[in-house]
């Protein structure tokens, strides 16, 4: 427990499980949330800003402008459609924000290399790793090779989710009374839905499944 962590904090499931799960065994000290103009800001700024005052860690938000210049799709286009009948490569692609990960984990790093963090904790996890390869545990190994060479500290990336599908996270939070009401797992802006959880996109649909799926299905009453 002598060893310190920054958490890339989204205000999601995983992030949001991740945490709780990495308070176990070193002490978060910072979350990190990036701006880059995406559709659900405001809301997942919030929630991982409540997620941060319930677990008593710092909250910063780092803006990326650029990021927000170059991602030319529809998890930053208001207009564009969220919903696809078939969750795989081309509603991953859809959603796709450039070298996202490999970036954030990149800032998180330097926070790392600068105040002496051991750990960069990442909601990666198995179910989406099917699509999204930079959720991979090969990713993730390839990342932290990288940082053996790019900063003094050489910390190491960490991804308590890395093995588990969506309905085991789920379990997983119940079995250790993570605040799932904090939570914000939704592509969609609640300005322009009308809702915390749309139930269309990608994401919203990887949550109702999993609560489905899960040893307490009524659960799905607090988002949908």
């Amino acid at each position: 427990m002598n060893k310190k962590a920054v958490i890339l904090l989204s205000g999601g499931l995983d992030s949001l499980v991740s945490l709780a799960a990495a308070k176990d065994f070193c002490n978060v000290e910072l979350a990190l949330t990036f701006d880059y103009s995406q559709r659900a800001l405001d809301e997942e700024i919030e929630a991982a800003s409540l997620i941060s005052r319930f677990y008593k860690i710092e909250h910063k938000v780092i803006k990326l402008p650029f990021l927000a210049e170059i991602t030319n799709n529809a998890l930053v286009d208001s207009h564009a459609d969220l919903e696809f009948e078939k969750l795989d490569k081309n509603s991953a692609k859809a959603v796709w924000v450039p070298n996202r990960n490999g970036l954030f984990l990149n800032i998180a790093a330097s926070f790392a290399d600068s105040m002496g963090y051991d750990y960069i904790i990442i909601g990666a996890n198995k179910e989406e790793a099917g699509t999204f390869s930079d959720n991979s545990v090969e990713f993730l190994k390839r990342a932290d090779g990288f940082f053996e060479y790019s900063t003094l500290k050489h910390p190491k990336i960490l991804a308590p989710l890395a093995k588990l599908e969506k309905h085991e996270i789920i379990n997983f939070a119940l079995d250790k009374k993570v605040p799932l009401e904090y939570l914000k797992s939704c592509y969609n802006s609640k300005k322009l839905s009308g809702v915390k959880h749309c139930g269309k996109c990608e994401s919203c649909k990887r949550l109702r499944a999993a609560i489905l799926k899960s040893v307490n299905k009524d659960l799905i009453k607090l988002f949908f």
